[in-house]
């Protein structure tokens, strides 16, 4: 007599082409919580890791990229292999544009928001045989920055800007010259730079208020005319100069070398330039500043081509290197705004804010002329 054997439970077979395990949703969100980790990592634990070594925020900024990338590849290789057939060939280019976007937008905001300190150089301009004086003011919302005084001869007073992630250090040569041609000059770290109180915004937002609080101070000095005010900035600087201008007319003349862009309007020329290219990265500036506007308390400032219409008549003079085209396209732009009050000198062969060291009697004589002019 023959017995049957029982009957198996049947189980659904997996689709070719596609993987059992959590829904696509969750992937998604997966892949795009490590989009976004992976980005706050790179803005803020390799600047950290960098400049101040192993501290707590570049340990922390460390454990969340490396979360971020674990992410990102789980989720990516996940959702990849639950889509099917040959749609994987797209998908493939999705996810790494998703997180190229996060790590272009997301990742310069939170390194422009979450800036790792910068010591001041152990130079000074006494280093370099100038009597000097170390001073100390306040901006209007309260914010202590400090910097060194090199007193004027010659009445008019220069107030000379670093760029992001330095300090009044590196633009002590600078100085130098202008104090050569009797200029009092005022170099001081921006906020939360060098030994300035306060937050760093390495994207210049707080220009108004500090390039504010050092005019006022120099219009107390006794060796300066309130009326013979200058301002000379790098990269950072320069934009925060230009924005300056447009805020106080105190300022009476401005030197902007490596000014091209600290919001969304500075990119405006980049489509005409680059036709779709340049339409692509000015979407992508956009989403930078839209996030940055989120983790900043800082107010956006208005754009450098409207601020040299907004200063004028005082004028202007940008400076850019001659070995960066962008740089020279972002001068054009931004003289357009008031051609007949801004100059623009391309330095030959110069990298960026390498003027000086580029061509170091052309850049004297030129700045020189300018402020003589500008502030007489």
């Amino acid at each position: 007599m023959s017995t049957k054997s029982p009957a198996r439970e049947q189980r659904p077979r997996t689709p070719p082409g596609r993987t059992t395990g959590p829904g696509i949703a969750v992937r998604a969100v997966a892949f795009l919580a490590g989009c976004v980790a992976t980005a706050v990592g790179v803005g803020l634990g390799l600047p950290h890791l960098a400049k101040t070594g192993i501290s707590p925020t570049a340990i922390a900024g460390m454990v969340c990229l490396t979360t971020g990338l674990v992410l990102v590849g789980a989720g990516g290789i996940s959702l990849v292999r639950a889509v099917p057939g040959w749609w994987r060939v797209l998908a493939v280019p999705v996810l790494l544009s998703v997180l190229l976007i996060s790590l272009t937008a997301l990742g310069q905001a939170v390194a422009a928001t979450n800036v790792p300190h910068t010591a001041v150089g152990a130079e000074t301009p006494g280093s370099r045989g100038l009597a000097f004086t170390e001073v100390e003011f306040a901006t209007a919302d309260g914010v202590t920055l400090s910097g060194w005084y090199i007193p004027s001869a010659n009445r008019a007073a220069v107030v000379v800007l670093h760029g992001a992630g330095s300090t009044r250090s590196d633009v002590l040569d600078h100085a130098v010259v202008l104090a050569r041609h009797g200029y009092g000059v005022l170099l001081f770290d921006a906020r939360g730079h060098g030994r300035s109180e306060g937050r760093a915004m390495d994207f210049g937002w707080y220009g108004d208020l500090d390039v504010g609080a050092a005019a006022t101070y120099l219009e107390t000095r006794p060796d300066v005319d309130g009326s013979r005010i200058g301002v000379l900035g790098l990269s950072m600087g320069g934009e925060e100069a230009i924005g300056a201008a447009a805020a106080d007319t105190r300022i009476r003349a401005v030197v902007a070398e490596g000014a091209t862009n600290r919001t969304t309007a500075d990119r405006a020329w980049m489509s005409d330039e680059y036709g779709w290219r340049g339409t692509v990265q000015e979407g992508l500036e956009w989403l930078t500043y839209q996030t940055t506007a989120l983790l900043t308390p800082a107010n956006a400032p208005i754009g450098l081509r409207t601020a040299v219409l907004a200063a004028a008549p005082r004028r202007v003079l940008l400076i850019a290197g001659g070995a960066i085209p962008d740089e020279e396209h972002a001068g054009r732009y931004i003289r357009s705004g008031s051609p007949g009050t801004v100059g623009l000198w391309v330095v030959p062969q110069a990298g960026h804010t390498a003027g000086l060291r580029t061509d170091p009697g052309e850049w004297e004589r030129r700045i020189t002329r300018f402020l003589d002019e500008a502030l007489t």
